[in-house]
Formats: C-alpha cells, sequence, structure tokens
C-alpha cells in the first residue's frame, strides 16, 4: 500500500487521541476527574519531528531520561513553545544538576542526598525552582535508584528542613515481575502521610492502573512514539 500523500504526524495525533480516551474511561470508571491526571509523553530517543508532531496535537507536559539528550532536542523547541513542560524522569548525576535546573520544569528523580544537595545549591545559584519529586526504590531492587520506602519520611523531611527544597511529587518504576498495585498502593501512602499530593507513576502498559490508586501524573512513550527510535 502506497503510504504517498500521508502525513507522518497522523499516526502520533491518533495515538494521542486514544491515550487520552483511556485516562478520560479509567479517571470515570474511578470517580476521578480526567483533568486531574497530567499526560507525560516521554521522548526519550523521539527524533525532535516526532516531538513537534506531539506538540502540534497540543500536548505540553514531556518526560526526557537524559540531561544531555534533552539539551540537544528542547531549547530551540521551548523557544517556539514557550508553554512547553519538560519533565527530568531518568536519573540525574550530582555533576549535571545545573543543567538540568537550566532546562527543566520538574526533576522527577531525586533518589540520594547528594542529588538533593547539588541541586539545592543549583536552584540557590541559578534562582530557577523547578518541581521536584522524589523516586522511590517500593521493591528495594538493589539494581535500580530510588530512595528505600523505609527511608523516605526520613529523607522528604532532610530535603525540606535542612536544605528548604519544596516536594511537590513521589515518583517510581515498580519492578517487572509480580503484581504492580502494591506499588503504586505504597507509593500513595508515602505520598499521604508526608503531605504530598503528587503521584507520578504508571507507564504505557499499566497506567489505566495507577489512576484508580491515585496517579496525578502517567508516563506514556511507545504507546505514543512506538518503539524505541
Amino acid at each position: 500500500m502506497s503510504t504517498e500523500g500521508i502525513d507522518p504526524a497522523e499516526p502520533i495525533a491518533t495515538a494521542l487521541d486514544a491515550i487520552h480516551s483511556r485516562i478520560a474511561r479509567a479517571a470515570r470508571d474511578f470517580g476521578r476527574d480526567a483533568r486531574d491526571v497530567r499526560l507525560v509523553c516521554v521522548t526519550k530517543t523521539v527524533p525532535v519531528e516526532g516531538i513537534r508532531a506531539a506538540l502540534t496535537a497540543g500536548e505540553r507536559v514531556f518526560g526526557e531520561n537524559r540531561v544531555q539528550e534533552a539539551q540537544a532536542k528542547w531549547p530551540a523547541l521551548k523557544a517556539e513553545y514557550p508553554d512547553a513542560e519538560l519533565h527530568l524522569i531518568g536519573p540525574l548525576q550530582s555533576n549535571k544538576a545545573a543543567a538540568a535546573v537550566a532546562l527543566f520544569d520538574a526533576i522527577g528523580t531525586i533518589d540520594r542526598l547528594k542529588i538533593a544537595e547539588a541541586v539545592s545549591a543549583a536552584m540557590q545559584r541559578s534562582g530557577r525552582r523547578p518541581k521536584l519529586y522524589v523516586e522511590i526504590n517500593t521493591g528495594n531492587e538493589p539494581q535500580k535508584a530510588g530512595v528505600a520506602p523505609e527511608a523516605a519520611d526520613l529523607f522528604i523531611e532532610d530535603c525540606r528542613s535542612r536544605l528548604g527544597l519544596k516536594i511537590e511529587g513521589l515518583m517510581c518504576i515498580p519492578p517487572q515481575l509480580g503484581l504492580i498495585s502494591p506499588h503504586f498502593a505504597l507509593l500513595a501512602a508515602i505520598a499521604r502521610r508526608n503531605g504530598i499530593t503528587g503521584l507520578s507513576m504508571g507507564m504505557s502498559a499499566d497506567f489505566e492502573l495507577a489512576i484508580q490508586l491515585g496517579a496525578t501524573h502517567v508516563r506514556v512513550g511507545s504507546a505514543i512514539f512506538g518503539g524505541r527510535h
């Protein structure tokens, strides 16, 4: 079949419509307002033309995994779309803290004190105040970043009281094997007892379940842009 004349942005726009319909349906099924759930379009390895297709379709919240990759793509896009909101959803190294604070509107992976301290110092120097999310390693997986659940309360308190950081949310990536819902429920429980309202949880395969358990941000990449580029 010939693809001549087909707009390459159409599949992305169609996928976005489908994702928003699923978000709305899940919110309705679980007694929530769909407006309380933000879609974060994950653009790791997605080329600029793919990102621009999503921007043209009306999306304004995006997630990148690496500071260096985001620096190559996003300054020009943010100049073109100044209302775009960029989230760092991958691991952050302390030597990239200043660059992350300068570029990102939200940093979703505060996972240890060294990173919290570096981000705090960069914020003080620059005057920028990106939203901050603490990453919780809900499965206590040794190969993964994130604060252990049993250490989360003290870590959040240290960020707030000693470093003066405003923690707006929590983030998790559950283990690949086993039930996912206990991990989302655990993240929500940690957030409640610490007075935190933001919950970044749920990806392409499980975001409806995350919405059921309180997600305010769902991170969707492959269901919008296809496999990794």
